[in-house]
C-alpha cells in the first residue's frame, strides 16, 4: 500500500499495511508465524471444524491462520479476510481468501451472520483494541464461535524501568541475529511500530474480555499461556516460556510460572443461541 495514500491512517495503522503487505516481509511472516503444531493443536480443539460455515479472519495478514488449519478443520463455505493491507490480501487471496480492505474497528458488513470470527495476533495492532474486539461480537451470529490468540498479557510485565530497559536492550540483540522481523533495520522499524499495545505496561486482561463480550451475550472463557502449549491450555496449562523471558520477567520483579506471567491471552467465546433485546 502507498503510504501517501494512506496518510489518512495512523501511523501504527501505516506500519501494519507497509509491513504485512511488503512483498518479502509478508511471506517471511507467512512461512515463519503461527504455523507450529502447539498452535494448530490449540485452534483444532476449539473450532472442530468449520467445514461450511461462515468463517471472517479479521486481521488476517498474508493468510497464517487458514494455512495452519485447513487441513484439520475443513473447508469453509465462505472465508472472509478483512485487512488494512493490499499487499497481505493478495497473498491471502492466494489461499482461498476472499479479501476485504477494511478497518477491524469499523467493519462494513451486517450484524450476526458469521459462524467463526477469529483474530490471531489481531487486536494488539489495532489503535483501540475495545472497537476491535466490539465490531468482532457484532458480526457473529447466535450460537457462533469468536476466537482469539496471540495479544500480549499486560501482567506479563511490570511497567516499571526494568522492564523498559529490557524491552528496548532486546531491540540491537534481534537485529544482530536477523531473528524474523528484525533482519533489518527498516524491517525491524516497521514490524514494532506495528505492534500498537506490545510492550510493558500494555497489551489485553482477563476482564477486558468479560467487560466486552459478556454484556453483548457471550459467554467467555480465557486461557493465558506461553505459545508452548496445544490443546492442554483448556485444561489449564500454560506451558514454559523461554529461559530469557523468564530471567527478565524475575529481574522485573514477576513470577515467571505464575498464570499472570503467561505471555499470551487465549479467548474463547460462544454467542448465547437466543439474544436477549
Amino acid at each position: 500500500m502507498d503510504l501517501v495514500k494512506s496518510s489518512f491512517l495512523s501511523l501504527s495503522a501505516q506500519a501494519n499495511a507497509y509491513y504485512f503487505g511488503h512483498p518479502e516481509w509478508g511471506r517471511d511472516y507467512l512461512e515463519a508465524c503461527h504455523q507450529d503444531e502447539d498452535l494448530k493443536a490449540r485452534w483444532q480443539a476449539v473450532i472442530g471444524s468449520w467445514q461450511s460455515k461462515i468463517v471472517v479472519d479479521i486481521g488476517c495478514g498474508p493468510g497464517n491462520m487458514y494455512r495452519a488449519l485447513r487441513d484439520c478443520c475443513g473447508t469453509p463455505s465462505l472465508l472472509i479476510g478483512v485487512d488494512f493491507s493490499e499487499g497481505a490480501l493478495e497473498i491471502a487471496q492466494e489461499l482461498g481468501y476472499k479479501p476485504v480492505l477494511a478497518d477491524a474497528q469499523k467493519l462494513p458488513f451486517v450484524s450476526g451472520f458469521a459462524d467463526v470470527v477469529i483474530l490471531n495476533a489481531t487486536i494488539h495492532h489495532g489503535d483501540d483494541m475495545e472497537s476491535v474486539l466490539h465490531e468482532a461480537a457484532r458480526i457473529i451470529r447466535p450460537g457462533g464461535l469468536l476466537l482469539t490468540d496471540h495479544d500480549v498479557q499486560r501482567s506479563m510485565w511490570n511497567d516499571n524501568p526494568i522492564a523498559k530497559l529490557i524491552w528496548n536492550l532486546r531491540l540491537p540483540c534481534y537485529q544482530l541475529i536477523r531473528r524474523g522481523g528484525h533482519a533489518t533495520a527498516e524491517e525491524q522499524y516497521w514490524s514494532t511500530t506495528a505492534e500498537t499495545h506490545h510492550r510493558p505496561g500494555d497489551g489485553v486482561t482477563r476482564d477486558f474480555y468479560h467487560r466486552i463480550l459478556e454484556p453483548l451475550g457471550f459467554d467467555v472463557q480465557v486461557y493465558p499461556h506461553n505459545r508452548t502449549v496445544g490443546a492442554s491450555v483448556l485444561e489449564g496449562e500454560l506451558g514454559k516460556a523461554k529461559w530469557n523471558i523468564r530471567f527478565a520477567q524475575r529481574l522485573c520483579g514477576v513470577n515467571p510460572d505464575s498464570p499472570e506471567a503467561a505471555l499470551i491471552l487465549m479467548s474463547v467465546s460462544r454467542r448465547h443461541s437466543v439474544i436477549s433485546q
